[in-house]
């Protein structure tokens, strides 16, 4: 299972979808977990919005969103208790329920994600998890639980999920940034804090929507150069927009990497940089796109020594 989590607006919910896509290429049965209902995943392949339910997205692709009141619903109804299940939907007081202990809200998810995945219905399970402040209190919410309640079914969840979560052949994090200095520098703090506090494996580093370089003309000689087969002739203004423009990629691409090479080594993990998409909305095609990117950056990772 991965867990994708990253700061808000950096393209986390992209990155959940490009992993997923990435492996179902590969013949994995990919399940998608949504645990906010808000990150507009399902768009990403052109669906409309997450159920409870299981849904397809794409050939080898399904997903779902996950609520703790339709998990604790879940949780009674599993153990015989659909009549309390009952009372409890019909009162209005299934809410009241799941947050009556702190941190019961995220046991409840997460003890649906770990029921998931000892299930095994899928390869593969990627949860686009909360943004990284609340990331790390959904993740640490097992331990605290272990804390406030001393015995019970809740107690015996806990540790459970912090099982599935500690152990790095069930479990581990994927942590995504933009190369700017401020997600970059959250996602340092962030990464030691899922390591110290919650004991969760971090897989490689997703640095996304990178600038590629590009061979552009970079003075007016080269862009009247580069017309030449076209017959025609560039205005000047024209000329000076395009020799702006190549000169501000030129230096967006050299502070972009500079960023991700400087989060390279404060955090040494492995990185795997994704491209920028020029694209008002991120759909089925750009998902493709990035698919193809992110399984290229994982075929050029060096290989682990064992």
């Amino acid at each position: 299972m991965l867990i994708v989590a990253g700061k808000g607006g950096v393209g986390k919910t992209t990155v959940t979808a490009t992993i997923a896509a990435a492996a179902a290429r590969t013949g994995m049965r990919v399940l998608i977990v949504e645990v906010e209902g808000k990150s507009g995943l399902a768009t990403c392949f052109g669906r409309p919005p997450l159920e409870y339910e299981e849904s397809e997205l794409a050939p080898g692709i399904r997903a779902r969103t996950l609520t703790p009141e339709r998990a604790l619903v879940e949780y009674l109804e599993d153990r015989g208790l659909q009549r309390i299940s009952r009372r409890l939907v019909r009162s209005g007081a299934v809410d009241i329920v799941a947050t009556a202990v702190p941190g019961m809200k995220d046991i409840l998810v997460l003890g649906k994600v770990k029921q998931l995945e000892q299930g095994r219905n899928a390869d593969l399970i990627v949860v686009d998890a909360p943004a990284a402040g609340h990331a790390i209190t959904f993740l640490m919410s097992p331990r605290g639980l272990l804390d406030a309640v001393r015995v019970g079914p809740v107690r015996t969840q806990a540790e459970d999920v912090i099982g599935m979560l500690s152990d790095p052949t069930r479990c581990q994090v994927v942590l995504v940034t933009l190369p700017e200095e401020l997600p970059a520098n959250e996602l340092v703090d962030t990464a030691f804090a899922l390591e110290d506090r919650v004991g969760v494996a971090l897989a490689p580093v997703v640095v996304n929507g990178c600038y590629e370089e590009r061979r552009l003309p970079r003075d007016a000689a080269a862009v009247h150069a580069a017309a030449v087969g076209t017959g025609e002739a560039v205005p000047n203004r024209e000329v000076e927009a395009l020799v702006a423009a190549a000169q501000l990629h030129s230096v967006l691409v050299v502070r972009q990497r500079d960023v991700a090479d400087g989060l390279a080594r404060r955090l040494p993990l492995p990185q795997l940089r994704l491209p920028f998409v020029f694209a008002g909305d991120i759909g089925p095609r750009e998902i493709e796109g990035l698919a193809t990117a992110f399984t290229a950056a994982v075929t050029a990772l060096p290989a682990v020594e064992t």
